[in-house]
């Protein structure tokens, strides 16, 4: 298979959109970003027709929680073992039957709720969506392999990436409840299945990009859990996904009717904007980096529970678009980490496990913030993405002087 060579040191970047500009100067990767944006856009989806579909059907918004719960708690189990597959065989040969099967469970899913089946039909077809590739994990592990002799560009990458995650999480929801509504409610599930396994043909069929498999030695072959300073930083990232959990269920509250879909966004706006500059910034490595970014988003967080007190939705939103800028600095800082600790044959495992632990973080702080907001209301409830985000920097700080990631 011929490798792309990097050409990314022969002109030098110019304005800010400069070191965008230099990553699609290789061929290839503008084809494979595009199919990565149409195959990642139902992930902001799924989860929103779900729980439209099942409650409008059933009557009954607990079962629909409990079902996507369900699917979040298959995908952090079978997850890094689709990544393992993916670094061992390839991402095409892996992601698009593995793609394939998610979309069976969808439509299955979709089928279910339209018959009116029983329950547990429920939670066993969404579990089947599980096997969903990380396709965000494998474009980054493109960029990684493309740009592997150019920090620089791959720092400028994870930015563009941590954007297309917030864009995808962002407009998907969005897009779901219209045509859920517009349509059927069956609409929001079946046109994500479509964009899902379109975007990932698109993406599997451009193999020139695809990092090659190696050869795994008896040392590689154990999972990257075992690599020194993994542990930690997943539990930074565990910490920092009860920051996200958190603060979407405590603002749901808070807001409630339909403009608190809005008013969320703005966080993501926040955080994308904040990426793409970020991005084009000279990097900088190692966990002080990253406690830095934990940092800020400490003391950032602060001001949703301060605009709360106010009770001015105004001042909400304003401080919900400032708390969102420090997400995508801590994420781009957080998976250039784990690319660094990852060998470069189980990139797409390691970046899995940061993406699972992320999951498994935002369950907790979806939990937490709901039984708080119970307990003490929906402004005390801002208190604890800035609990969990003060956790992440105290284990972040711990890594750098046990760990010395940096």
């Amino acid at each position: 298979m011929p490798r792309p060579r990097s050409r990314s040191r022969s002109r030098p970047a110019r304005g800010p959109l400069g070191p965008y500009l230099r990553l699609f100067a290789l061929p290839g990767t503008r084809a494979f970003t595009l199919g990565n944006l149409i195959g990642r856009l139902p992930m902001g989806m799924f989860s929103v027709s779900a729980v439209i579909m099942i409650a409008g059907a059933y009557g009954s918004y607990a079962l629909a929680g409990a079902v996507t719960a369900t699917g979040l708690a298959a995908t952090a189990v079978v997850a890094p073992f689709i990544a393992r597959l993916v670094d061992r065989y390839g991402q095409a040969r892996v992601a698009v039957p593995a793609t394939l099967v998610a979309a069976l469970g969808s439509l299955a899913l979709l089928l279910c709720v339209h018959l009116h089946a029983p329950a547990w039909t429920l939670f066993a077809a969404y579990a089947a969506t599980a096997t969903t590739p990380n396709t965000g994990g494998m474009s980054r592990a493109r960029w990684a392999h493309l740009y592997r002799d150019d920090p620089g560009a791959v720092h400028t990458a994870n930015a563009f990436e941590q954007a297309v995650d917030e864009l995808c999480f962002m407009f998907g929801p969005v897009l779901a409840a219209f045509l859920c509504a517009a349509l059927f409610p069956e609409a929001g599930t079946l046109t994500g299945a479509v964009l899902m396994v379109t975007g990932v043909l698109v993406f599997a069929a451009q193999r020139a990009t695809e990092p090659p498999v190696t050869a795994r030695t008896a040392r590689r072959a154990r999972t990257p859990l075992r690599t020194p300073g993994m542990p930690a930083l997943l539990a930074v990232f565990l910490a920092t996904g009860a920051v996200f959990g958190a603060m979407e269920v405590v603002t749901l509250a808070f807001v409630g009717g339909p403009v608190a879909g809005a008013v969320l966004a703005l966080q993501a706006a926040g955080s994308c904007a904040a990426g793409l500059v970020y991005g084009s910034v000279r990097p900088a490595g190692g966990v002080r980096r990253l406690a830095g970014c934990l940092a800020a988003m400490t003391a950032l967080m602060a001001l949703p529970l301060l605009a709360a007190g106010t009770g001015s939705l105004l001042a909400l939103a304003g401080a919900l678009l400032l708390a969102g800028m420090a997400t995508a600095p801590t994420m781009v800082t957080g998976m250039t980490l784990v690319q660094r600790l990852t060998p470069p044959d189980q990139l797409n495992e390691g970046m899995t496990l940061a993406v699972t632990a992320l999951l498994g973080g935002i369950a907790a702080g979806s939990a937490s913030g709901g039984w708080t907001v119970e307990h003490a209301g929906a402004a005390a409830g801002y208190a604890v993405p800035v609990a969990a985000a003060a956790l992440a920097l105290v284990l972040a700080a711990a890594g750098t002087t046990k760990a010395r990631l940096s």
